[in-house]
């Protein structure tokens, strides 16, 4: 492994010498060859789907589609045309003793992702790191190892084919001695991002001796005030939970103000064949803890929006949430008080995506407070340094 390291390495350092049009062209030419190549991509998912039961949660995030693809290929040339976010000057001054300051956006380097049974994610992470000036080494699950080989196979044709260094991006074996390579490459990897369910990104925090930046899982609410429209309601409702059931930010928890709870049937009425619902009684034990991925979700009645905010302080995941109301106080105090990445008044959480965002493509969506926030994409792929002129000054 320590070679593979040596080479993304040395590999990142070039990319200083590739600008931004051939960034762009090359993105352009690898979305081409996604819809070209559509065919033999689908035949290496389906080779990792016949391996899992298509009850399980994670089969319809491993699931590559004509129509996902099309997605991919689309989020890429989204990202091309997106300006560059590096040599940007984020601060500029000159002191009294005429030293030039200025804060100047660069790429990290080398960009580990670790990530479970998402093929689509190689494509963003490639489309954004090699944008953003990063080599990317790619650790994905075994579940969808035959998807990741066709993908990265893919983009290493297209980089020699533009006549650019085929070691930027990497794929290392789906093993959990490769995971352990990975968090220990200090010197190698400047950066670790893991994107997966709650015991992934906790083992990689925990073991990690380089940089991590998390991407949490999902427990996400949405909470129909008093004040709330009922039809509104149902339509926000319905697209968090039912868009897609497996992703991190779909609604696992709905709060209903007490006072609505008769209308509790026609909120719930557009996925009512659909949906599984859990409405424990008072006092019963109950996981509200819960990530769904599922077709399942958690009713609970709350005499306030003050309850309503202690629960999702005490159960949410610092994600997504969102309150359903007409009243302007009720609206601007939820999103004064949640503390989550990203907090919506009428507008369902499926729109935390860096593609819906306009950011392009993303990494994931970042849960922690040090460092990026929410969807994680270009701008978020970079760090600074400071650039100073002198003119033969001296420190007293």
């Amino acid at each position: 492994m320590k070679e593979l390291f040596k080479k993304i390495k040395e590999a990142s350092r070039s990319l200083a010498l590739v600008d931004d049009a051939q960034r762009n062209l090359l993105l352009e030419h690898l979305a081409d060859a996604i819809l070209t190549n559509k065919e033999l991509l689908l035949e290496a998912n389906r080779q990792d789907l016949e391996q899992m039961d298509a009850k399980d949660p994670l089969y319809d995030r491993l699931l590559l589609t004509p129509e996902r693809l099309q997605g991919i290929a689309s989020d890429m040339r989204h990202v091309a045309s997106l300006p560059s976010p590096l040599g940007i000057i984020s601060k500029e001054r000159t002191l009294e003793n005429g030293l030039y300051l200025r804060r100047v956006r660069v790429p990290f380097g080398v960009i580990g992702v670790i990530y479970e049974a998402r093929p689509n994610v190689s494509f963003d992470v490639f489309s954004l790191c090699f944008k953003s000036g990063n080599a990317c080494i790619l650790k994905g699950s075994r579940n969808a190892h035959h998807s990741n080989e066709a993908i990265v196979d893919l983009i290493h044709q297209t980089l020699l084919a533009e006549g650019l260094p085929a070691d930027v991006v990497a794929l290392m074996p789906p093993t959990h001695e490769a995971t352990a390579e990975l968090l220990g490459a200090v010197g190698y990897v400047d950066l670790c991002i893991p994107r997966g369910g709650k015991k992934l990104i906790e083992f990689v925090r925990d073991n990690a001796r380089v940089p991590v930046i998390e991407t949490g899982a999902g427990v996400v609410h949405a909470y129909f005030d008093k004040d709330g429209d009922l039809e509104k309601g149902r339509a926000i409702v319905n697209n968090a939970k039912t868009r897609r059931v497996s992703v991190c930010n779909a609604l696992d928890c709905l709060l209903i103000h007490k006072d609505r709870v008769g209308d509790l049937p026609d909120l719930l009425a557009p996925m009512a064949d659909k949906v599984k619902i859990h409405r424990p009684e008072e006092g019963e034990s109950f996981d509200w803890d819960r990530e769904w991925m599922s077709y399942d979700l958690s009713i609970r009645v709350v005499d306030s929006i003050d309850e309503a905010l202690q629960h999702i302080q005490a159960h949410g995941s610092g994600h997504s949430e969102c309150i359903i109301t007409e009243n302007d106080e009720a609206a601007k105090r939820f999103q004064r008080e949640v503390d989550a990445a990203c907090v919506y008044v009428n507008a369902p959480t499926s729109f935390t995506d860096g593609a819906q965002f306009g950011l392009g493509a993303e990494i994931g969506i970042s849960t922690q407070k040090l460092g990026p926030r929410g969807p994680m994409a270009l701008e978020e792929m970079t760090t600074y340094k400071w650039l100073i002129n002198g003119n033969g000054q001296t420190r007293r």
